[in-house]
């Protein structure tokens, strides 16, 4: 159904070798489960680069670390018009499922919607650069977050 290869986006990426029909669940998100604390604690995936990572967040707090027992989903690249969606079920796996039919040939993609805390600068937007190349792209795998407004005390 797939293959890993060069990726004229990033590195290596996820092709189909065969057609996917919309829907398909392609792959499950594999990796080693631990806490937030621990990812944050972990040295990062790539020492040359550190917004290459492997984890993958999960509602529950919880984080799926493929750069340990990973499998093929973890060179999934970002794209910002992706064919593919990741979709964590209740019992805490990752899928990645196709958005639309995908053509033997056509790279796997999924945005990554990455947050992080507080404001993004542009220093941090260029270190999480989008090289999608997608007319719709937004420039960087990050997503904008909006404020938590508190209302004031009288």
């Amino acid at each position: 159904m797939y293959s890993v290869r060069s990726s004229p986006i990033h590195g290596r990426g996820v092709f189909a070798t065969r057609t996917i029909r919309k829907g398909t669940s392609i792959i499950e998100y594999r990796g080693e489960r631990i806490s937030r604390k621990e990812a944050d604690r972990r040295p990062d995936s790539d020492p040359h680069d550190a917004t290459h990572t492997f984890l993958f967040s999960l509602s529950d707090g919880s984080v799926i670390d493929a750069a340990v027992r990973g499998n093929a989903a973890r060179w999934i690249n970002h794209c910002c018009s992706p064919n593919c969606e990741s979709v964590e079920y209740t019992d805490g796996t990752v899928f990645i499922e196709a958005r639309r039919t995908i053509h033997a040939g056509e790279e796997l993609t999924y945005d990554y919607r990455l947050s992080i805390p507080g404001r993004i600068s542009e220093r941090t937007r260029k270190a999480y650069a989008c090289r999608c190349a997608s007319p719709r792209c937004r420039g960087t795998l990050l997503i904008e977050t909006k404020p938590v407004r508190r209302p004031r005390k009288a």
